[in-house]
């Protein structure tokens, strides 16, 4: 029994010692996104507003912080998630993408969407309403086929193909 208290205190003092390690910057965007996707491809409101649920925390400048988010280490590991997000594809810097980026992005949407691989389940265990409906995939799918027409009228072929890296 002394053992599990000196485990019990031994972790509540870690616990506290990490609270002052420095959390990561916060991602609030102030001012409008001027390369925000919606500018160009601008989707149905049902589809604006299942992105904002679903996909906006990572994928975008604006994260909505939950409560638990000032707390290490979730601070860290949602800061890392954020920042691997936006990375990979970012809405509100979607517009600065080279045209053959923008449609890549928009396949892979299409093929992650399909897939079921986002949102991801780490995310929606505590956002269930972020969890995507067979509807949803449809409307998110059908405004990315919508929008890859656009690019395919507006641009010529070969510049929405991807040049192989050396």
């Amino acid at each position: 029994m002394k053992i599990l208290k000196k485990i019990i205190w031994a972790l509540l003092i870690l616990f506290v010692l990490i609270q002052f390690y420095p959390r990561p910057e916060k991602n609030i965007q102030t001012g409008p996104a001027s390369n925000n996707i919606a500018n160009r491809y601008a989707p149905r409101q049902d589809v604006q507003n299942i992105l904002k649920v679903s996909c906006n925390d990572c994928h975008s400048n604006n994260t909505v912080y939950p409560w638990y988010s000032k707390l290490q280490p979730v601070a860290m590991f949602l800061g890392n998630h954020i920042q691997d997000g936006k990375k990979e594809l970012n809405f509100d810097e979607f517009l600065g993408y080279a045209p053959s980026r923008q449609f890549h992005k928009f396949e892979e949407i299409k093929k992650i969407i399909n897939e079921g691989e986002m949102p991801m389940q780490s995310y929606t265990l505590l956002h269930r309403d972020a969890k995507l409906t067979a509807d949803e995939k449809s409307s998110i799918i059908q405004w990315v086929d919508a929008s890859m027409d656009q690019m395919k009228a507006q641009y010529p072929p070969d510049s929405l193909v991807r040049k192989k890296k050396a």
